[in-house]
């Protein structure tokens, strides 16, 4: 009886609140979530894995020492992935890093790309950007791949310290010189050999990654691995 009272309203609602697709727009039909079957067939996955050297790992050559960098889509303006993650970050839909980390999470763990993990940990927000927005947009994301890696998710080592405007618009040095003291450690000693994945929503120049791994590395030998939803693919050049 419960059952179907929750169906009957669940109808009403699809009725009076028609769910749409965050791709698209479009009215999703019964069996699709979020995005519409079009739209999850027209995703642009990289396909890249964590056993071949991909162009997410060359954009660290030289800054960082990362062993191995991954994302699961390509961003492009105007494109599903960007309305995806407007969606996420600032729609309250935490769902998409659900949707998302679901899915690059069973992906790496079905084709065994990185064994051993032992802390998935996020790129941190500043605590009162968190306290505005509620949450933060890497968490479900990173929750997933972290329980499809049997390792633990930590948002309380990494740190953000002060808070920054938005980078988006920002060339890395500039990033760089305004941001290289933001991220710090809560604990350096339980990171110490370790093996971390540090995740993030979508990696542009890589400053932000390279500032969490320089304050990561304050941990004696760490060894990083970095993964994200989606990387802008100007940089496959």
């Amino acid at each position: 009886m419960c059952a179907k009272l929750s169906n009957i309203v669940n109808d009403i609602s699809s009725i009076l609140v028609p769910k749409v697709c965050f791709g698209c727009n479009t009215h999703l039909l019964g069996g699709e979530h979020l995005i519409c079957t079009t739209c999850r067939n027209d995703l642009p996955l990289t396909d890249y894995t964590f056993n071949v050297e991909n162009t997410v790992d060359r954009i660290f050559y030289g800054r960082i020492n990362v062993k191995k960098a991954n994302s699961f889509l390509f961003f492009t303006e105007n494109g599903i992935v960007q309305r995806l993650l407007h969606h996420l970050k600032y729609k309250n839909q935490e769902v998409v890093g659900d949707f998302i980390g679901e899915w690059f999470g069973n992906t790496i763990r079905t084709n065994g790309f990185i064994n051993a993990i032992d802390y998935v940990i996020p790129v941190p927000l500043h605590y009162k950007k968190l306290r505005k927005r509620g949450y933060n947009q890497v968490a479900r994301f990173g929750q997933h791949i972290a329980r499809h890696l049997n390792a633990e998710y930590r948002d309380d080592i990494l740190l953000k310290t002060s808070n920054s405007r938005t980078q988006t618009t920002k060339g890395r040095l500039g990033r760089w010189f305004e941001n290289k003291s933001l991220y710090t450690l809560s604990n350096t000693i339980e990171l110490a050999a370790k093996n971390v994945l540090l995740v993030d929503d979508i990696i542009t120049t890589g400053a932000t990654i390279e500032l969490c791994a320089k304050a990561l590395q304050e941990s004696k030998n760490i060894k990083i691995y970095v993964a994200s939803m989606a990387v802008v693919p100007f940089l496959q050049n």
